[in-house]
């Protein structure tokens, strides 16, 4: 790892691990992107840009008709001054225009990687992990400073980059356009691949070649939404799970995002990322800075596989934090979809007294709990015990469940209220709203106001007396509803734009805060499911609920897409009931279990009204996962075979020295007189012989190369999962 310029070529070259990064300065100041990819010792006259007079592409310097930004490959490019492609940024000067013109100003390279201020991002431990390199451009004209922090680990194909706004010049600056990174391929020779999706069926993988023009991933709701995640990636079109070069973008941002490819009339594709500038401008006061979130970048030439492996170490041990970053996740009980709203003490101690039986570890009170929240329709924002339903409070339900041997955990909601609530009715302006409009609900709620440092401190310390009040083991932090009538009664008319980036900043202050205050408590995010998993969140809670979703065959592409980025470790994953309540369809315990055990395990149903075997099986399944879940919340995750390619998918776990794994197989519809098929493992040791468990020894290289014989079972939504060993003959 190292990060060097050379003053004689003006080349700054980021090496990380295996990959480089190299950019020059060019003409004038002008910071170009020359390559990014594999290691390479230097990058000189092989990587040179040719000089040529393009039709119809203006010249900044009318004397050298050869330059022109339009076809210059840019680091952070503008808007106005002859490039026409879409900008990095766009800055409003007082006067109205919108030209600028950065230019190199000076540098900096130093060991460790600094915090950004109010934003989540990765982090290290030690400085000698990454290095981080700060070049400042500036336009001299009206004192405009934007410092590009790049930072490169050592340990990773990492590199990760940000901007930061200054205003020191003497008038007013408007930020129209403030993304956190841009860069400019060469060539457009690439499929992309996005995660879209729905409420329940988050995080598909979609994957399309690129094509002339903008193609884009985003989102304008207030949140980084089930619709969309704030991930791309450049792939070429040979490039599959194991092979191939790939180029990851992922956003450590909550909000409104995009992530943008242009391909241009060349054919070189530009990829842009940052807060959505939709709807979006921040005004720089003389004196003024602005931060923009940080883009994890990963590099790899070892397939799909070798990107995710990397995102999911990464923000495994660099972007989560906390107490419960290295400990295995314990298996829990949620009582959502047993009772829904309709429970009191002695039904919720029941199905804690049958987990206990079962071996579950946590029990889990969900929405329902407070005010009068007997349905959807009341009472969030007022964070009161309904002494109707749990006479003896929070403090004596969690006793009682401590006294069967388990953790006690509690669904909340902070970031929203009820029209029909206590809270609302007192500060009916604590909500983002604009004035004399109507207030679209969502949910029955509306979203408190969390730009505004009043609604957050009350919060922090509502929660905060909640939290105290019981002891609580585990935190289910919710929020059901996107952003509408985005504006806040607390800021100016030409502030308004800057209120959904206010709320998100808001937001981590209070999820700092909060988790800050109380670091034993596990705390799991939720947007209606998996609306909001995002690196954002993944900072201040290491786990997040995947998707409303149970059913064990919508997990399948649910979880096989969210693996693309995240770590397995983040993925809550649990057991419901059959018919499943989202899609009713009917699948065996045995699979819906084997799904579930690929995550965070848990169990989301009545489980007192199941029969005998069942809860036979319910045991055997906890025991099973204890015994594994080190391998599963913190193992190298292979994924063997897409459900999205076709009716089987197969994923795998591997222990760090390769003495053990997990393997899940999962058929979805059965064929008659199917061919027999062998599933090829990936990541043991070939040198090394394995007990295959039910199956018997076998070599680590006839796993991998030619594969173990899939048994031959009858019936739709079958699963196997084996559990390698290393043996000596």
């Amino acid at each position: 790892m190292a990060i060097t310029y050379n003053p004689q070529t003006k080349q700054f070259h980021l090496r990380a691990d295996k990959t480089s990064y190299i950019m020059r300065l060019f003409h004038s100041g002008y910071l170009a992107h020359v390559y990014w990819g594999k290691a390479v010792r230097d990058c000189q006259a092989a990587r040179g840009f040719p000089r040529l007079n393009r039709a119809f592409s203006a010249n900044p310097f009318p004397s050298d008709r050869t330059f022109s930004l339009d076809t210059l490959p840019q680091e952070y490019p503008a808007y106005g001054n002859s490039d026409f492609r879409a900008p990095a940024y766009q800055v409003q000067l007082e006067n109205g225009s919108t030209v600028t013109d950065l230019r190199y100003k000076t540098h900096h390279i130093y060991k460790g990687k600094p915090r950004l201020n109010g934003l989540p991002a990765t982090y290290v431990e030690h400085e000698y992990e990454a290095e981080t390199l700060e070049i400042v451009l500036e336009d001299g004209l009206i004192g405009l400073r934007v410092t590009l922090q790049y930072t490169v680990y050592e340990k990773w194909n990492v590199i990760t980059r940000a901007a930061r706004f200054e205003n020191n010049g003497n008038e007013r600056l408007k930020l129209l356009r403030a993304l956190s990174m841009s860069i400019d391929f060469p060539d457009a020779d690439y499929d992309w691949i996005h995660l879209p999706g729905a409420w329940a069926r988050e995080r598909w993988v979609e994957r399309c070649p690129l094509l002339t023009g903008v193609q884009a991933a985003e989102s304008r709701r207030g949140a980084s939404s089930h619709q969309q995640n704030p991930f791309i990636a450049l792939v070429r079109k040979n490039t599959d799970e194991h092979q191939g070069e790939v180029y990851g973008f992922s956003l450590v941002y909550s909000g409104h995002f995009l992530a943008q490819i242009e391909v241009d009339q060349f054919q070189t594709a530009r990829v842009s990322m940052g807060i959505n500038p939709f709807d979006f401008t921040w005004l720089l006061e003389p004196g003024e800075s602005f931060q923009t979130p940080e883009v994890v970048m990963v590099y790899s030439d070892q397939g799909l596989n070798g990107m995710s492996q990397t995102y999911h170490e990464l923000y495994r041990t660099r972007l989560a934090r906390g107490t419960f970053r290295d400990r295995v996740r314990p298996i829990l009980i949620n009582n959502w979809e047993a009772t829904y709203f309709h429970f009191n003490e002695e039904k919720l101690v029941n199905i804690a007294k049958t987990a206990a039986e079962l071996g579950i570890e946590l029990f889990v009170l969900d929405d329902g709990w407070f005010g009068e929240r007997d349905d959807d329709r009341r009472s969030l924002g007022d964070w009161v015990v309904n002494r109707r339903k749990l006479p003896h409070g929070l403090d004596g339900l969690a006793k009682q469940v401590n006294e069967l041997g388990l953790q006690f955990g509690l669904w909340i909601e902070p970031e929203m209220v009820s029209p029909n609530s206590e809270l609302y009715r007192k500060h009916p302006d604590w909500v983002l709203h604009v004035p004399n409009r109507p207030r679209s609900e969502g949910r029955n709620q509306l979203v408190l106001d969390y730009s505004r440092q009043d609604v957050c401190d009350y919060i922090i310390e509502t929660i905060s007396n909640v939290l105290a009040s019981a002891p609580i083991a585990y935190v289910k932090w919710d929020m059901n509803r996107h952003m509408t009538e985005i504006g806040s009664a607390a800021l100016p008319p030409e502030r308004q734009r800057e209120t959904a980036h206010r709320y998100i900043l808001g937001l981590y202050r209070v999820m700092d805060e909060i988790t800050s205050r109380f670091p034993y408590i596990l705390f799991e995010s939720c947007s209606g499911g998996g609306g909001r998993f995002d690196p954002g969140i993944l900072y201040y809670m290491p786990q997040t609920w995947t998707s409303d979703n149970t059913d064990a065959i919508s997990r399948l592409k649910i979880q096989y897409g969210t693996s693309l980025v995240y770590p397995i470790s983040a993925m809550g994953a649990h057991v419901s009931a059959v018919p499943n309540h989202q899609v009713k369809r009917m699948t065996p315990l045995k699979t819906r279990g084997h799904v579930a055990m690929s995550g965070n395990f848990g169990y989301e149903l009545d489980i007192t009204k199941l029969t005998e075997k069942e809860k036979e099986t319910i045991k055997e399944q906890v025991a099973f996962y204890k015994d594994v879940r080190h391998l599963v919340q913190f193992g190298t995750f292979y994924r063997l075979l897409s459900p999205f390619a076709g009716n089987e998918a197969a994923w795998m776990f591997v222990s760090a020295d390769r003495s053990e794994a997990l393997v899940a197989y999962f058929r979805v519809l059965a064929e008659a007189n199917a061919p027999l098929s062998y599933l090829r493992l990936k990541g043991l040791d070939p040198n090394q012989d394995y007990e295959v468990e039910g199956l018997g020894v076998y070599g680590g290289d006839e796993l991998m190369y030619a594969g173990v014989a899939l048994p031959y079972r009858l019936g739709d939504f079958i699963s196997m999962m084996w559990r390698l060993k290393a043996v000596q003959r």
